[in-house]
């Protein structure tokens, strides 16, 4: 059990006077033990005014750890009006000194704390922790850590300066330095009381609190300091716990004394507790997929919100993993991605998809065999193979190196004039062929327009007929093969056409590899 020292007891007594909470008092006497804050709001007022009552000369050390003394109901009389007690010449106004410990504690047991206005009393309490409980229990999450956090009306922040400023004072009459990082902080403290008694495989659960009169206990500061409050994006106040923290950082402490009374007054409303918040770390499933359909595209294919296709790769995969996972959304990548009319054959395009939120993270790896097939059965138009769970840094290796690797394609090419096999065997003996690709007018809506240098390593050709050959090309990754066919006006240089001296087009391109060791191949 931490104790309080003599040097404590003028702070315990001033704050108690001023209407702060047991709990805060601990705060601003720097006590770091955080099983002292798990003590019932009673006990901790009880103790407070046993340590009040204990004989200065007696003892230099008080411990809290003593039995309860006989209950004083002697109320404190202490001014409602806070500002009005302030004096507007900037300084500190005296702070009527009580003798009765029972009195100061009366007084607070009775009131919001002025402080953390009641969060650490109702909310610490256990049919608030319950509450939480339940809120976790009926989320119906699977779970193996515990992150907990509080979010805070800014106006706690003014009001602990204006304490701290009080115990400042009472310090300096004391002849003892306080330093500000000594002060245990109200998220800190809340957390060491509400943590351990929620359970101990816990994901990450946010309580919200909100006070009805936050932004009008800061609008003081927008005066003193407007360059800290600025209008953004999302955000419904310019009084922000950020903003507000770097008003205090600026403003001056005569500033503070004439607007804001210190100690700060009672409050008329306690906090609420807007929302209880339950949250999973994102998980992340990622495979090869093979496209079947020249019908398909990869992502929904939406144009000025009118949709062109029913369906798309990202789609037919995510939907069954949403419903397994139980997220609330996904973001799906790929290592590139094909044309609505490309296949994509051979070992497949590798992709990851985050699945944000989810209830359930769990899964044997029999379990993800038996999702992969799901997936496989559901539709003839593409299939999946080697799904697996990874972590979010192994995302990364999908990426790297993006442009050094390569891919194998199969197109089926048409000219306009005929051609005979002898026309088209030199494309053979083509390697390493440097080309330069204007941004295609088909992408250009939505890519920025560049020359990019690609490498088109080496190109095979299957005569078919008189206007059709088969070519098969190994290229640098994010080369626009159907480009690199036509042309495109002379937008890619050389291109097929200008290499047989005839008009050439593409009429069907398929992916035949990416070759990319990612993900691991798993065994059957």
């Amino acid at each position: 059990m931490s104790s309080l020292t003599e040097k404590d007891r003028p702070i315990v007594q001033l704050l108690l006077n001023t209407g702060t909470c047991p709990r805060c008092v601990l705060r601003f006497c720097c006590v770091g033990s955080q099983v002292l804050y798990r003590h019932p709001y009673k006990d901790l007022m009880k103790d407070l005014q046993e340590f009040l009552k204990a004989n200065q000369g007696t003892e230099d050390t008080a411990s809290l750890d003593v039995a309860d003394p006989p209950c004083k109901r002697i109320r404190l009389e202490h001014p409602e009006e806070g500002s009005d007690d302030l004096n507007h010449n900037g300084a500190l106004p005296q702070i009527p000194s009580v003798h009765d410990g029972s009195a100061a504690m009366e007084s607070s047991a009775v009131k919001v704390c002025n402080v953390c206005l009641g969060i650490l009393q109702e909310f610490c309490e256990a049919d608030f922790v319950k509450k939480v409980c339940q809120k976790v229990n009926s989320a119906d999450y699977q779970f193996t850590s515990f992150v907990f956090s509080v979010s805070l009306p800014p106006q706690l922040s003014v009001r602990e300066h204006a304490a701290r400023l009080v115990v400042k004072q009472e310090m300096r009459n004391l002849g003892l330095p306080l330093a500000k990082d000594d002060i245990v902080q109200l998220k800190e403290a809340y957390k060491w009381i509400i943590h351990p008694q929620l359970s101990e495989d816990l994901f990450e659960v946010s309580v919200v609190f909100a006070h009805p009169e936050s932004d009008e206990e800061c609008h003081f500061l927008a005066t003193a300091c407007p360059d800290c409050f600025k209008p953004a994006k999302n955000k419904q106040s310019v009084f922000t716990r950020m903003a507000v923290i770097k008003a205090l950082e600026k403003i001056k402490e005569e500033d503070f004394l004439k607007h804001f009374p210190c100690p700060p007054s009672s409050p008329k409303n306690l906090c609420v507790a807007l929302e209880i918040q339950c949250n999973n770390g994102a998980v992340f499933v990622a495979g090869r997929y093979n496209k079947y359909s020249r019908n398909l595209p990869q992502t929904p294919w939406i144009i000025d919100g009118e949709r062109k296709l029913e369906s798309s790769v990202e789609e037919l995969i995510s939907e069954h993993l949403m419903a397994e996972f139980k997220a609330d959304s996904f973001n799906f990548s790929s290592s590139g991605r094909e044309d609505v009319d490309v296949r994509t054959l051979g070992n497949g395009r590798p992709f990851a998809i985050e699945l944000v939120n989810p209830r359930r993270i769990h899964f044997t790896a029999e379990e993800m065999k038996k999702l992969q097939q799901a997936i496989n059965n559901s539709s003839d138009k593409i299939q999946v193979r080697d799904l697996q769970l990874v972590t979010r840094e192994a995302i990364g290796r999908m990426k790297e190196g993006e442009e050094e690797k390569t891919k194998t394609y199969s197109a089926l090419i048409w000219t306009d004039k005929a051609i005979q096999k002898e026309d088209i065997a030199f494309l053979d003996d083509i390697k390493e062929l440097k080309l330069e690709q204007k941004t295609p007018l088909r992408v250009l809506h939505r890519r920025p327009l560049a020359v990019r240098c690609r490498l088109i390593h080496t190109m095979t050709a299957e005569y078919i007929d008189e206007h059709h050959f088969r070519l098969r090309l190994r290229t640098q990754a994010g080369t626009y093969i159907k480009e690199f066919v036509h042309g495109d006006f002379g937008r890619t240089k050389p291109n097929i056409g200008s290499l047989l001296n005839r008009t050439a087009d593409i009429l069907e391109l398929d992916v035949e590899s990416v070759d990319a060791d990612w993900p691991p191949t798993l065994g059957n």
